[in-house]
């Protein structure tokens, strides 16, 4: 019978470079499918982990309590038939509650003739002290209903911190295993083995779960359209797919505690140099997670990830824009892919600037600014 994981956590705390870690260390050979639920209009990692040959369904509706629990149930029947997997990851948004998350698997799995695994969180152990107190129930609800706690950025703390935050932990949840060890010294195998380990403190989880909550979220009403950008390498014509719906983020609780996401598009590239300095000392507050795909004008070619979870920022190649392409390519490509003549523009092709910010009590004219200054 394929296993159902939970692998959530907080915005930034780490869940996607865990789930790479245990796609590649532990899980090598194993039928998986990860279902992704990306809080914002755009998902980026999605096109990532499909170079691992990990199929997603990305599902980016909103945050999977009000409006993912009706989908979910079809999106997992059609996950089963389709790929007939061993083990179903799934990776929910950063502004989720995890019992909504469980209750959601819960119901889908009885249909879908699954068996409920493991719900593992990760934690930024930097920042747990100031996020339970700046977002309280939303935050700790996912460490109340953890069977497994995984701490990221342990090694940047003395052991007195590390100690204080496993206490902090400890008073929302005393049953739960916590992992402490920094990261590079752990194999995935051992998380694996750590997590499948918890059982009997799960399943009385997901009873609770299953007791405590009987209230559902119609999504019958949503609408929601789909985009796709492409960009390709240079040796041939992979595609990392991008996709974007419209979610009800002025509703429940991520509206409770002021967490919105805006998405800033343009078509001009930036300047290096000015968006370098821009991001290190001018970055605007209140921005918990940004994502997304930029390009610069001195290399107009190349679409490049951005990244910014707190403090942590990062910018990589991620391959080369289709207008790159050579005309008698692009002109097939162009004719078959209609989502990529939509987005074409007669100047720029598909190159843009797009990147979503999420985060509490978002400024978006000062977002647009912070952007437009780095033009």
């Amino acid at each position: 019978m394929t296993k159902i994981d939970i692998i959530s956590g907080f915005l930034g705390a780490g869940k996607t470079t865990l789930i790479k870690k245990l796609l590649s260390e532990a899980l090598k050979g194993t039928k998986v499918v990860l279902i992704e639920n990306e809080f914002g209009e755009i998902g980026v990692d999605g096109g990532f982990l499909k170079e691992a040959g990990i199929e997603i369904k990305e599902m980016n509706s909103g945050c999977i309590c009000c409006s993912l629990v009706g989908d979910f149930k079809t999106s997992l029947t059609e996950v089963i038939e389709k790929y007939a997997p061993e083990r179903i990851l799934i990776e929910p948004s950063g502004v989720g509650k995890l019992s909504d998350v469980q209750k959601a698997v819960i119901n889908a799995s009885e249909r879908a003739g699954v068996e409920p695994g493991s719900s593992v969180v990760v934690v930024d152990a930097t920042k747990c002290k100031i996020y339970m107190k700046n977002f309280g129930e939303f935050f700790i609800n996912q460490i109340e209903y953890a069977g497994t706690i995984v701490l990221s950025r342990t090694q940047m703390m003395d052991e007195e911190k590390l100690k204080k935050v496993v206490e902090m932990i400890r008073e929302h949840n005393a049953k739960a295993k916590i992992i402490t060890t920094p990261w590079d010294e752990l194999t995935g195998k051992y998380i694996l083995d750590t997590f499948e380990e918890v059982t009997s403190f799960e399943e009385e989880l997901l009873k609770e779960v299953e007791e405590e909550h009987h209230h559902h979220h119609d999504d019958d009403d949503e609408d929601e359209h789909e985009h796709h950008h492409h960009h390709h390498d240079d040796d041939d014509e992979d595609e990392h797919e991008h996709h974007h719906h419209h979610h009800h983020d002025e509703e429940g609780e991520a509206e409770e505690y002021g967490i919105g996401t805006y998405v800033y598009t343009s078509r001009p590239p930036l300047n290096f140099n000015k968006f370098d300095y821009l991001v290190a000392k001018k970055w605007p507050s209140g921005i918990i997670r940004a994502k997304g795909l930029c390009y610069f004008d001195d290399e107009p070619d190349k679409c490049y990830l951005f990244e910014q979870a707190g403090r942590q920022k990062s910018i990589k190649e991620a391959g080369m824009w289709f207008a790159t392409m050579p005309e008698e390519q692009l002109a097939r490509m162009l004719e078959r892919d209609a989502n990529l003549r939509r987005d074409w523009d007669p100047v720029y092709g598909d190159r843009m600037i797009k990147i979503v910010f999420i985060g509490q009590h978002l400024d978006r004219a000062a977002i647009d600014a912070f952007m437009q200054d780095a033009s």
